[in-house]
């Protein structure tokens, strides 16, 4: 069982491509790949930084950031962080991980580089090779790492933080197995062989890129297309260039890659795409159906979260896939359970729970959270749905985010998948509103297709025709854009203060 990166690494063939850019880098092998990892640990140990020790990386999307959490993660521990912060969010995350080093890009102008500089934090620059996501770190003083050499399976590869929507964020710490265990999930859901290129959108410091794009691949000795990042205007001219077999993105990205498909009919059609993927929030039913129409190819849905290493549940790639759901238990235990610890059966709604080798150990030093957090061995998801007969899971929503309408409880996704059947509808986010008497009532933020009208009552009577009365939205905005977080999902919580809709 393959259960560190190192392993992981060795599944690809020497002479064939892991690492690619989309400029004229040519690409990293896995040959060279492996060459990299035994070199930048070595470089690593020499400054005394070993297995269990932090790194943090700041680097712009792209095939270096890639290579960076591959090699770093073969013997310390990845920290990436999202290069937009500002000094005061670095600052924050620096001191919280306790950094013992700062990974940045030669000549990368970042506030990192101050604050780590105030924090007494050595900076290493990454200097970037011939070869696609080949580099050398150059800075910092010789020590002595006080454990050198390739991670062992129980060894701290990764930690990344919760998103801190309504709280501070916590330390998810993920071992060498539970994300080595992710990656051999998601391989074999998507039935990944070594000639299957994923193109890379996603950003490489949130765990859906990392493990569905990056780890996933190179573990069953594919290659990843590694892109700037998201860029709706540029898609398509990589879809074309670099021949993809498949990528992943989240819900999002797809509508404005459906919005920007038709002007591009000639490429899709000589596109060799074999399956698409989705994951990170719920992608509504009816863009689910449009993707596959236009495509001509299945779309996967699958159900991820930080604490699960990624993947929880996915679609089938061939079967039956429903629309509306995240698919059956791809990789870990899920189940349902209700408050007081039972577990549910199929069609009875509680939260989604989960166990399994993917799964974080617990958060940090946080003795609170994880009492709130685990079961009976099962982790709760704060999600909520029920399974059909099928074993398919539907979830109803956050369990933060339902909205308590004088006690009627309201499923924001249920609201979202009703609006976005409208032919006009190109995005569509229901959330909580304030209300004098019934406490929250349902608002939404809509986006119209281009060229296309609707005005708030016609959206309403649409719904109307849907919805129970209670859940048809008593406030519709019609927005340019909906506020999105910076891994792209559509930001629910906070959403009527930031549209100044929070008079009762």
């Amino acid at each position: 069982m393959t259960e560190t990166i190192a392993r992981l690494l060795a599944t690809g063939a020497d002479g064939a491509p892991a690492l690619r850019g989309i400029n004229e880098r040519p690409p990293l092998s896995f040959a060279a790949l492996r060459a990299l990892c035994e070199r930048t640990i070595g470089t690593l140990n020499g400054l005394g930084i070993g297995r269990g020790d932090r790194v943090a990386i700041v680097l712009p999307n792209g095939p270096d950031m890639a290579a960076a959490f591959l090699a770093i993660g073969t013997g310390a521990t990845t920290a990436p962080l999202n290069p937009s912060y500002r000094a005061e969010e670095f600052t924050f995350y620096l001191t919280d991980l306790r950094a013992k080093a700062l990974v940045v890009l030669q000549g990368m102008a970042s506030d990192a580089r101050e604050v780590a500089a105030r924090l007494s934090i050595p900076v290493l620059d990454l200097v970037p090779g011939e070869a696609a996501g080949d580099f050398t770190l150059e800075g910092g003083t010789p020590g002595h790492a006080a454990k050198p050499g390739l991670a062992t399976p129980e060894d701290e590869a990764l930690v990344l933080h919760t998103s801190g929507t309504t709280a501070r964020p916590k330390i998810v710490p993920l071992t060498q197995a539970n994300i080595c265990a992710s990656a051999r999930n998601i391989g074999r859901t998507l039935a990944l062989e070594p000639d299957d290129a994923c193109l890379n959108i996603m950003p490489l410091f949130h765990i859906h890129g990392l493990m569905a794009a990056v780890l996933a691949s190179v573990g069953a000795g594919a290659s990843v297309v590694c892109t700037p990042g998201f860029d709706a205007l540029r898609f398509f001219r990589w879809l074309d260039e670099e021949r993809p077999t498949w990528f992943t993105a989240v819900p999002t990205m797809h509508q404005a890659i459906l919005g920007r498909a038709e002007r591009n009919a000639e490429i899709i059609a000589r596109a060799r795409l074999r399956f698409l993927r989705s994951s990170s929030a719920s992608l509504p039913g009816p863009v689910m159906r449009q993707l596959e129409q236009v495509f001509s190819a299945p779309l996967v849905e699958s159900y991820g979260m930080t604490e699960a290493s990624h993947q929880m549940c996915s679609n089938p790639l061939s079967g039956p896939r429903k629309p509306g759901s995240v698919g059956q238990p791809a990789g870990p235990d899920v189940a349902v359970m209700d408050d007081d610890g039972t577990i549910l059966p199929p069609g009875e709604i509680g939260e989604v729970v989960i166990r399994g080798p993917n799964v974080t150990a617990g958060y940090e030093a946080n003795p609170e959270a994880n009492a709130k957090a685990y079961t009976h061995g099962w982790f709760r998801t704060g999600d909520q749905g029920a399974f059909d007969a099928d074993g398919f899971l539907t979830l109803t929503g956050r369990l933060k985010e339902l909205i308590n309408r004088g006690g009627e409880k309201v499923s924001p996704l249920e609201v979202d998948g009703v609006l976005s059947g409208h032919p006009a509808v190109a995005q569509a986010l229901c959330f909580a509103i304030p209300h004098p008497k019934l406490g929250e009532d349902v608002g939404a933020a809509i986006v119209l297709r281009d060229g296309m009208t609707c005005g708030e009552r016609e959206l309403r009577e649409f719904a109307a025709l849907h919805l129970a009365d209670f859940k048809v939205p008593r406030k519709v905005v019609f927005l340019d854009e909906i506020p999105k977080g910076a891994t792209g999902k559509l930001m629910r919580i906070g959403l009527a203060e930031k549209l100044g809709l929070t008079t009762a």
